[in-house]
């Protein structure tokens, strides 16, 4: 059989490059988080809602793959996830800052590196205001975090593919051409 590559793909949290992370959920994604849900979350669908001292300990005890903590919040994946996914002979995607990214690359997992950046700061900017949901101070701190990540993301090695985020068609489209030979891997193994 097989075996299906876990795609690790970096990007500006939820929203902030155009809803690109919602077309990342038609692949699969589970992060768990210790931030409240936001307007329209869902439990299970969009993060996994756990609190502060359940994660703490899941991570003491090394039952995480990545996790990082951002504006207070932790946030995640944990191996039994990945295992999961990949024991369904599916597609996993960890949608995770560069702290994950880092994280991750010391582990002995071999995922395909995507970075999915918006345009430039400017558009950035535009779409966490246009949320409605962040204060004013947690937009700044998403936009210095941001500038240094589209920065880092340009070092050799650590990205196979950085995606700008420009067009969300155009960006989903290229997306799925990259995860072409893994979905029909996925898609043979299955039927």
């Amino acid at each position: 059989m097989p075996e299906l590559n876990p795609i690790l793909a970096e990007a500006p949290r939820e929203n902030e490059t155009g809803d690109m992370s919602r077309l990342l959920h038609s692949f699969f994604r589970w992060t768990d988080t210790t931030r409240k849900p936001r307007p329209g979350e869902v439990d299970g669908t969009d993060y996994h809602f756990v609190m502060r001292d359940k994660m703490e300990r899941c991570i003491k005890a090394g039952e995480f793959l990545e996790h990082a903590e951002f504006s207070g919040n932790l946030y995640g994946t944990s191996k039994w996830a990945v295992k999961a996914v990949q024991e369904q002979n599916r597609i996993c995607i960890l949608d995770v800052d560069l702290q994950g990214v880092k994280n991750i690359k010391t582990t002995t997992i071999n995922p395909i590196y995507i970075s999915v950046q918006p345009p430039s700061l400017q558009i950035l900017e535009t779409r966490l205001r246009g949320r409605q949901t962040e204060t004013e101070d947690a937009i700044q701190r998403r936009l210095h975090t941001a500038r240094q990540d589209m920065e880092m993301s340009k070092e050799q090695g650590m990205f196979d593919e950085v995606i700008v985020n420009d067009d969300l068609e155009e960006a989903y489209l290229k997306l799925k051409d990259l995860l072409k030979e893994e979905i029909q891997k996925a898609e043979s193994i299955r039927k």
